[in-house]
């Protein structure tokens, strides 16, 4: 400030040394210290839907200094279940849903569907081409999810006046992509070039879904 006689005095305010004062004195003045938040640049992998939580713990009061913990933690929805349909009575080459094997994809995201299934059928004499199939169907947008379906068993062709029971497995799966919920299933077939079959049946053992990324 300026004072009498042409004379310039400065005061200098005191600084109270304490590791929590935010001021710092320097020879060009008071540093006052500034926050600056940096994260994912805006058109970057946001979106409603997380796949990871974040958790803040605030400092106790008057806590001195003031420490603040953040931590991540992965939560991906997910959800299974399990079916079984006799599909004996159903006209061939017809997709019939499993009951039971019917899961809601909960939100936007891509998920990994997968379904264990088992298939038996019971050849009758000579058949040509006895075939159970199973795929991954979804209900909401009327469509088979790609890269599902599955060949749980083929037998060619068995010799005239005998009977085979035939069992056998397989697993149908894929990264499927939504961008809203969906209800999926899981549904069976049968075929036959030639000959008689009964018997016939598809069963989920395990259907799973599980949120991999948003």
């Amino acid at each position: 400030m300026a004072g009498t006689c042409g004379r310039t005095y400065r005061v200098d305010a005191p600084v109270d040394p304490a590791p929590c004062n935010a001021l710092t004195r320097t020879a060009g003045g008071l540093l006052v210290p500034h926050t600056a938040l940096q994260g994912i640049a805006p058109g970057g992998a946001v979106s409603a839907q997380r796949s990871v939580d974040i958790d803040v713990t605030a400092p106790a009061a008057g806590a001195c200094p003031e420490t603040w913990q953040v931590g991540a933690r992965l939560t991906p929805v997910s959800g299974q279940t399990s079916g079984a349909v006799g599909i004996q009575g159903s006209p061939f080459d017809t997709w019939i849903p499993v009951a039971g094997a019917q899961l809601a994809l909960p939100e936007a995201g891509v998920y990994e569907v997968i379904a264990d299934v088992q298939g038996g059928v019971i050849m009758n004499g000579s058949v040509s081409n006895a075939i159970i199939q199973a795929r991954i169907f979804d209900v909401t947008a009327n469509a088979v999810i790609p890269l599902t379906t599955r060949t749980i068993l083929l037998f060619a062709a068995t010799p005239s006046a005998s009977v085979h029971t035939l069992q056998a497995t397989a697993s149908a799966s894929a990264l499927y992509q939504v961008a809203g919920p969906r209800t999926i299933r899981v549904e069976g077939l049968k075929h036959v070039d030639s000959g008689t079959t009964s018997g016939e049946a598809v069963w989920a053992q395990n259907f799973r879904f599980r949120k991999v990324a948003d």
